[in-house]
C-alpha cells in the first residue's frame, strides 16, 4: 500500500529546499528508488513537501538510510530544523 509523508518547515525557503532536495535526491532529477510522487512548495508559515513512496517500509528505507544521515551530517544552505511530519496509508490515488 502507497504511504505519503508530509513535512512542513516553518520559515522553510525555496533556496532551503533546493540545497536539501539536491543533497537527498538523486542528481539525474529521478525520484529516490520506491518514492512514486513527490511535490514541494510554499505554505502560509514556511515550505510544505509532499512525497508518496510504493509503501511504509520504502519511506523507512529511504529515511533511515538516506534522508536521515545525511541531515545529520548537516546540509549546507539546507533546512535548519526538522520537521513537522505527518504520516498516512494512501486509501485511494487518481491520474490524470
Amino acid at each position: 500500500m502507497a504511504y505519503a509523508v508530509v513535512h512542513q518547515f516553518p520559515g522553510g525557503t525555496l533556496a532551503q529546499y533546493q540545497a536539501s532536495v539536491a543533497a537527498v535526491h538523486p542528481s539525474d532529477g529521478s525520484l529516490p528508488d520506491g518514492q512514486i510522487f513527490h511535490a514541494a512548495g510554499p505554505s502560509a508559515d514556511g515550505w510544505t513537501i509532499v512525497a508518496v513512496h510504493d509503501s511504509q517500509q520504502s519511506w523507512e528505507r529511504f529515511r533511515d538510510g538516506v534522508l536521515m544521515p545525511k541531515m545529520a551530517q548537516g546540509i549546507e544552505g539546507g533546512f535548519a530544523s526538522p520537521p513537522q511530519e505527518t504520516t498516512f496509508e494512501v486509501q485511494h490515488q487518481a491520474t490524470a
